[in-house]
C-alpha cells in the first residue's frame, strides 16, 4: 500500500512590481503592459500607433528597468538618458517612471502661419525657438493642449524654409486636428521626439529613376524629399503620383506643375480615387534600378506596393513610410 505522500511547501506567488509616477505609488499585474498601466491609473501617456513607430509615448525611467520590445526604436543616448516608449514595454520589476513634460522636455515654438491648402488640409508653420537640425522625411511629435500629442512627417525642406511645415488631415474631427483647427499666428506649441522616417533621399540615388507615390496627405513627406532631390540635381527621371478623393484635394497641385515646367525630368499625375485601378494598371518599369517612395494609409500603400511588386520592383528597392490612424 502507497504511503501517503507530504505536500511540498506551496510555490510562493509572483510579487506584483510596484509603479511609481506622477507623485503615486500602485501595484500592477507582472507584465502588464506600462502604456496601458500608467494610464488606467490616470498619469496620462499620449499615444497614435501603439507600435514604437510615433514615438508618442516617450517617457523616462529614473528606477528599475521594464522589459523592452524595441530597444532599437531610441537612440543610444536616449536611452542612456533612461528614455522608453511605453507602448512596447512590460513592467516587471519595480519600477520609477517621469512623463514627458513638453513644458520641461519639449523644445518651444511658435505658429508663423495656418493656413487651408484645400477644404481638408491645413498647412502648419512653425519657428522653434532654436534651429532644429533634420532632414527631409523625418517626423516630429507635436504637443497641443491637454496633453494632446501626434506625430507628423515634415513637409519642409531644412536649409531652405525658414520654418517647419506640417500638412494635417482635418477630414475628421480629432482631438489634435479640433486643436490646431484653432490656431493662430503667434500661439505657442511644443515639439517632442523627432525621429527618422523610412523615407529619405541618398545622393547615390542621382541617376537612377524615382517614382513617388503618395494618397492623402502622405505627400506631404514626399514634396520635402522630391525638393530635396531637385536641389541635388536628381538626373533620373523622377514620377510623382498624386491620389485624392475628390480633384480639389490635389492640394500641391499648382506648385507641383510648377516644378514639372522647371525640371524636364519630373512628370505629376494627379489621380481620383476611383480611377487609381486603372492607373495602376499602367505602371510600367522603364528601369530595373527604379526605387519607389510610397506614404499615405495602410491601405493606399499596401495597394502601391502590391502593384509595383508584380510590375518586377523588387521589395527592397521600396521604401515605405505608412499613416497609421490614431489607435
Amino acid at each position: 500500500m502507497p504511503k501517503p505522500t507530504t505536500p511540498g511547501p506551496a510555490a510562493p506567488k509572483p510579487v506584483a512590481p510596484e509603479l511609481q509616477a506622477g507623485g503615486r505609488r500602485w501595484t500592477v499585474a507582472a507584465g502588464s503592459n506600462l502604456l496601458d498601466a500608467l494610464n488606467s491609473a490616470g498619469v496620462v501617456v499620449p499615444y497614435s500607433c501603439r507600435s514604437g513607430s510615433c514615438h508618442a509615448c516617450l517617457v523616462r525611467c529614473t528606477a528599475g528597468e521594464p522589459l523592452d520590445a524595441q530597444p532599437q526604436a531610441l537612440a543610444a543616448e536616449r536611452r542612456a538618458d533612461g528614455w522608453r516608449l511605453a507602448c512596447q514595454c512590460q513592467v516587471v520589476d519595480d519600477l520609477a517612471i517621469e512623463v514627458f513634460d513638453p513644458l520641461r522636455d519639449g523644445l518651444p515654438a511658435q505658429v508663423h502661419s495656418c493656413d487651408w491648402l484645400s477644404p481638408q488640409v491645413l498647412r502648419l508653420r512653425l519657428i522653434a525657438e532654436r534651429p532644429l537640425r533634420y532632414r527631409a522625411g523625418q517626423h516630429l511629435v507635436l504637443w497641443g493642449g491637454q496633453g494632446v500629442a501626434r506625430p507628423y512627417s515634415l513637409a519642409s525642406l531644412p536649409g531652405e524654409d525658414a520654418w517647419l511645415e506640417f500638412h494635417l488631415d482635418c477630414q475628421h474631427p480629432g482631438a489634435f486636428s479640433d486643436f490646431a483647427r484653432q490656431l493662430r499666428p503667434g500661439d505657442p506649441l511644443r515639439l517632442g521626439e523627432l525621429r527618422g522616417g523610412a523615407l529619405h533621399y541618398d545622393p547615390d540615388w542621382q541617376q537612377r529613376p524615382l517614382w513617388l507615390l503618395a494618397a492623402g496627405t502622405g505627400l506631404a513627406p514626399l514634396w520635402g524629399l522630391l525638393r530635396e532631390a531637385l536641389r541635388q540635381e536628381h538626373q533620373g527621371a523622377i514620377r510623382v503620383m498624386h491620389v485624392a478623393h475628390e480633384p480639389a484635394e490635389h492640394y500641391l497641385a499648382e506648385p507641383l506643375q510648377a516644378l514639372a515646367a522647371a525640371h524636364p525630368n519630373l512628370q505629376i499625375e494627379l489621380v481620383a480615387a476611383a480611377e487609381l485601378p486603372v492607373a495602376l494598371a499602367e505602371l510600367r518599369l522603364v528601369s530595373r534600378q527604379t526605387l519607389a517612395l510610397l506614404c499615405g494609409h495602410p491601405g493606399s500603400v499596401e495597394r502601391f506596393a502590391h502593384r509595383l511588386y508584380l510590375a518586377g520592383l523588387p521589395r527592397n528597392q521600396m521604401f515605405a513610410d505608412v499613416f497609421v490612424p490614431h489607435a
